[in-house]
């Protein structure tokens, strides 16, 4: 094997460069962030964490974490702050050098160490949630016994009365983005010939970052347990499959109505915390089916009789709609006048 195909090409070396760039850049960023919210707090509660201290409303959230044991958070008692900065201008150094001694070798075990990194990252981030939400003072002026609160590691978990949502932030997004473009430089000189160049970038680097920035969100919204589930808005039990609706954040937080009147009083209340969401109702002939709003055909009347007087039936499809309109002297209605 002779001197050039052993050394990188041109194209790696300028993602190496955008990477070292990217993650000297996170530095001024914050890299995480959890986000709280509360009835009490309509606007939510943020703790973002950088590569060097604890940002956002730290003092409000120490004073909470005080009522039920949970130690107040101070940067000085993480040495993760005082190391991690380095460690990260540490990594973007090495992306430079790589591109100047031009070796795979290099490459390879630079994005080796990098992966290794974060896996590190994330095990020590874990750790410290866990110890946070489980050591807990047992004079706190709120016990639940049995009762533990370790944000999640990523997405959202409920903690007694607090939605915790648990995301990268700019910072974090930047770090991921430097490693992908690190990926994508491995799979670049891996497959060496002209022809595939533009290929593995198409088809391998592109998918991954567009996958990295959805991934950790759901899809779509949880299912609704007839009997079991209470409406978000009004507090009563959804027993009646045929009126259901459903509100779905942009952050994966499903909320659940029993009645289409619920879900708009709720949404209008609640407009910056409901902003962008996906909102769904039952197929009024459906087993537990979802429709989108906007797909639905809807039918209102005195007689439809749903649980919270929204009197609104939505069908999949105008032939069923038009059949039991019918047969309850109901009439049609589109979604923009419902949602008026």
């Amino acid at each position: 094997m002779n001197s050039n195909e052993k050394n990188i090409g041109i194209i790696s070396k300028v993602l190496l460069v955008i990477a070292g760039m990217l993650l000297i850049t996170s530095l001024f960023y914050p890299i995480w962030r959890i986000e709280l919210d509360a009835p009490q707090y309509p606007e939510g509660l943020a703790l973002t964490i950088h590569a060097n201290k604890i940002g956002g409303e730290v003092e409000i959230i120490n004073g909470l974490n005080h009522y039920i044991g949970m130690k107040t958070l101070h940067a000085e008692e993480f040495i993760e702050f005082t190391v991690l900065p380095y460690i990260i201008s540490g990594y973007a150094l090495a992306c430079l050098l790589v591109v100047f001694v031009r070796k795979k070798k290099a490459l390879n075990v630079l994005f080796g160490a990098f992966v290794l990194f974060g896996i590190i990252a994330m095990v020590d981030f874990w750790r410290w949630e866990y110890n946070y939400g489980h050591n807990l003072d047992p004079s706190a002026a709120i016990i639940v016994p049995g009762m533990a609160y370790q944000p999640p590691l990523i997405g959202f978990k409920q903690l007694l009365n607090f939605g915790a949502y648990s995301i990268p932030d700019i910072g974090g997004w930047l770090f991921i983005i430097s490693g992908l473009l690190m990926a994508a430089a491995v799979v670049l000189e891996y497959r060496k010939a002209k022809k595939l160049i533009k290929q593995s970038l198409a088809a391998v680097v592109l998918p991954i970052i567009l996958f990295s920035f959805s991934s950790c969100e759901p899809s779509k919204p949880d299912a609704i347990k007839l009997n079991s589930d209470n409406c978000d808005n009004c507090g009563m039990t959804i027993s009646n499959p045929k009126f259901a609706t459903v509100l779905f954040t942009t952050k994966g937080r499903t909320y659940k109505f029993d009645d289409i009147s619920c879900l708009l009083d709720y949404k209008n209340e609640n407009k910056e915390r409901t902003n962008g969401a996906a909102l769904y109702v039952a197929n009024f002939l459906g087993e537990n089916q979802l429709l989108p709003v906007e797909t639905a055909i809807y039918v209102k009347g005195e007689n439809v009789k749903s649980p919270m007087g929204g009197n609104i039936a939505a069908f999949e499809n105008k032939e069923n709609a038009t059949k039991y309109a019918a047969d309850v002297s109901a009439e049609f209605i589109d979604w923009n006048t419902i949602n008026k």
